[in-house]
């Protein structure tokens, strides 16, 4: 349902329509509010992919972008020289129309349009446990997370009962077991790679990654919406089938079967509005994108869903006499911590053998590899705190030799080349103050808004942490036998793994973070903050499940609170 402007008062606001945002839509209108969502970018429905069925030779450049192209519109974006194609770029941002500004590099990667990132997302879905949300505490680093996995582990249930993920029970302590459907499993190298590791060290667990793609179809949870996956592997274009989970594909259409939803594309939110009576916000300015008019909505909760990086421009953008730094912001600490993943690291190999060994069809991820550094006292390290992880797989090549042609050509490409393996770290990356983004209030952009500007980079543990990645990594290719190992460290930029996080953390003290433990502001009780802003350490786990999972508990309170009069 498009908005009326002439009706611009609702119960609930929320800003950003990804995968917290439509999560948080989707639980508000289901608990009977009339929910407006406001979406910077265009509208996009469940369908309305257009690359979805396109084979590669039917993409311009065999799915290339011309370089004079990438200069012009993508250069930031595609700084890992892979990301942006032509099956793909219609989701993202276009630098030449939104850039940014860096004291250091930042790879800011993100899309304007009805679903965000929820449409091209990684679906890796692993769930924290008290390793992550004790560390800071135990090791006196930025602030204590004020939850811990009790808090939100029937949430976990909930949401991944709703989305759908496939995985494996595997009983580890660092990444507990879920509302699991059946796993893609390990395809037969794979399997030889599971259990070769498994006898050289224990510890290392090669299991099918945990995936928000639908192995099983549940009429009474997926409502007709969804299918199960086809293994197309064509995902960050948008599935028809509605396999893999999307704020487009299932809490959208869910919230608005409900009658309480408005979504409204081409809001750019400029600011959140504090009354100082009231010492609430009282509504929210938008400038329209295509008329550029300012119009404001009103609601009695507001939920900031925007991005990590978003939300927290919004909030520094809504300053007033109460908050003359930005909504919520006397800590100081909104625009601070940022945190990302940082990888750039890995292995690739040939594993020898298995030439009469065979697999059918694609399948939308490989394995994964739990964290397994400084779990306890027997994996401690001294040299660098937290850990990484690893997502990965083994495929198998072709065998056409350079040159070859016609019949040759043709046998050639019949004929399976040997396996290869390739193994990705993630790394945790700790929050520190100085990691920050700030708005620059003299350079604004077309909407008039201020430019955001980064200043952030990997640190001395990080930099620690990524060599003992790749020789972990190595490790686990020797003792499966493998052949010409090539191993690599790159650096990367915060934001390349586009796992931000940070900006609005949550804590105890209102002196030092900006949110409770019920993702509210302390200063701004009707604001919520549910996406990676929230965040206050970065873990090694992709972080969205995480995200959906919050979302769902802050409505859940703010509901509650409602209803008692306190909000």
């Amino acid at each position: 349902m498009n908005v009326d402007d002439n009706n611009n008062t609702f119960d609930a606001i929320v800003i950003g329509s990804g995968i917290s945002g439509g999560y948080a839509a989707m639980e508000l209108c289901s608990k009977g509010y009339k929910t407006l969502v406001l979406e910077r970018g265009r509208m996009v429905k469940h369908g309305e992919y257009p690359t979805a069925n396109k084979d590669i030779w039917e993409l311009p450049s065999q799915n290339k972008v011309p370089y004079d192209e990438i200069q012009k519109d993508f250069k930031k974006q595609n700084r890992l020289h892979w990301w942006v194609q032509q099956d793909n770029k219609h989701w993202i941002n276009k630098d030449s129309e939104y850039s940014y500004d860096e004291v250091k590099r930042f790879d800011w990667i993100r899309g304007h349009h009805v679903g965000g990132r929820s449409i091209m997302w990684g679906r890796h879905c692993y769930r924290w446990s008290d390793l992550d949300f004790e560390a800071n505490k135990k090791e006196g680093i930025g602030v204590d997370w004020p939850i811990r996995y009790k808090d939100i582990e029937p949430w976990y249930d909930t949401v991944e009962t709703f989305v759908g993920v496939s995985g494996q029970a595997e009983g580890l302590s660092q990444v507990p077991d879920g509302k699991f459907l059946k796993p893609f499993p390990l395809n037969c190298v794979e399997q030889y790679f599971r259990e070769e590791v498994a006898k050289m060290y224990p510890e290392r667990v090669v299991t099918p990654g945990r995936v928000a793609n639908l192995t099983e179809y549940d009429p009474e949870i997926h409502k007709g919406l969804r299918g199960p996956c086809q293994s197309r592997n064509r995902c960050w274009r948008g599935c028809p089938y509605g396999a893999y989970f999307s704020s487009v594909s299932a809490s959208l259409p869910v919230a608005e079967a409900t009658g309480n939803l408005t979504i409204r594309p081409y809001s750019i939110v400029s600011e959140i509005v504090y009354d100082n009576d009231t010492k609430k916000a009282s509504s929210v300015k938008v400038i329209d994108g295509e008329t550029r008019e300012e119009i404001q909505f009103f609601a009695r909760i507001i939920f900031c869903n925007a991005s990590t990086i978003g939300t927290a421009a919004i909030l520094l953008n809504s300053r007033s006499e109460s908050f003359p730094n930005g909504l919520g912001n006397s800590s100081g600490e909104l625009g601070h911590n940022i945190m990302d993943h940082h990888y750039g690291m890995g292995v690739a190999a040939r594993v020898p053998g298995f030439e009469d060994q065979y697999y059918k069809g694609r399948k939308p991820g490989g394995f994964y590899i739990p964290r397994f550094r400084n779990i306890d006292e027997h994996t401690k390290r001294q040299d660098y705190v937290r850990g990484f992880g690893y997502q990965g797989g083994i495929k198998r090549g072709h065998n056409n030799s350079a040159g070859a042609f016609g019949k040759e050509l043709k046998e050639g490409i019949f004929k399976p080349g040997p396996y290869y393996i390739y193994i990705v770290a993630f790394g945790e990356i700790l929050p520190h103050h100085d990691n920050k983004m700030f708005l620059n209030f003299d350079k604004r952009d077309r909407y008039g808004m201020p430019t955001i500007t980064f200043d952030a980079e990997l640190r001395a543990n990080e930099l620690t942490m990524r060599e003992d990645a790749v020789n972990c990594a190595v490790e686990m290719l020797e003792a499966a036998g493998c052949e010409d190992i090539e191993s690599y460290n790159n650096v990367t930029a915060p934001g390349a793994c586009i796992h931000e996080m940070g900006t609005a953390r949550m804590g105890h003290d209102p002196e030092t973070s900006v949110l409770n433990k019920w993702n509210q502001m302390h200063e701004v009780p009707n604001v919520f903050v549910t996406d990676g802003a929230c965040m206050t350490s970065s873990g090694t786990q992709n972080p969205s499940i995480t995200y959906m999972a919050l979302t769902a508990r802050a409505v859940d309170y703010a509901h509650k609170q409602l209803k008692a009069g306190k909000l």
